[in-house]
């Protein structure tokens, strides 16, 4: 395939379903680094394959690109996701509203400390490159993963969630937060810098809190 400056891995793939195997199958849509979906392995590492330079990742001009780990294989580089969203369903990471549309929005201070813990882990897309890239993932197959327990931690500091104690209850069972071994590769891999490995400290703090009486309001 031709070489070109500033040659993605995403512009490798599909020259290769364009060109050389049409029934190819792999994901993308924005191809701007805003969605997520192209996520791939290449060369052993996770990563968004339309902001990944080859020239800044081919070893001895070679690129090794798969699926991504932890995830079941549907066809060629593209993963079922649904044990992904099915974990993110189990630590319960969906907003329970308080107020009706009808009501005014509730006042939240920008610079309070629940609201500075929520919006560090906000930002997350849901492209998976963590779960792919976390040990206890692949180890413990129960484990509901940094990005569910991500998405759990900025629920239990919104103070406008209606069930904070629910979320907390959920990510701190079994395969939750208590299961991870801080090895911190989602820290490592994420693109957007996102943290997990601090929101599952956080978990793990508050849930303890919980227990001797001094946990959420």
């Amino acid at each position: 395939m031709p070489q070109r400056a500033n040659q993605t891995v995403l512009d490798v793939v599909t020259w290769i379903q364009r060109h050389a195997e049409p029934a190819l199958a792999y994901r993308f849509a924005c191809r701007v680094g805003v969605c997520g979906s192209c996520a791939m392995t290449v060369n052993g590492r996770p990563r968004w394959t339309c902001r990944t330079h080859v020239s800044r990742v081919a070893r001895e001009r070679r690129l090794r690109i798969e699926p991504l780990r932890n995830l079941p294989r549907l066809k060629d580089l593209a993963v079922d996701m649904t044990p992904f969203f099915e974990k993110w369903q189990r630590a319960q990471g969906r907003f329970t509203p308080t107020r009706t549309r009808a009501e005014p929005m509730a006042a939240v201070r920008p610079d309070s400390a629940p609201r500075r813990a929520a919006d560090a882990g906000i930002e997350c897309i849901n492209c998976g490159v963590c779960h792919a890239a976390c040990d206890v993932v692949g180890w413990d197959p129960d484990y509901l993963g940094p990005a569910a327990l991500n998405r759990a931690w900025t629920l239990v500091n919104d103070v406008r969630d209606g069930d904070r104690h629910g979320v907390l209850k959920a990510a701190s069972a079994g395969g939750g937060c208590h299961s991870c071994h801080t090895h911190g590769s989602c820290v490592e891999h994420c693109p957007v810098g996102i943290n997990p490995t601090a929101g599952i400290a956080g978990l793990k703090r508050q849930s303890l809190l919980d227990l001797v009486g001094g946990g959420l309001p």
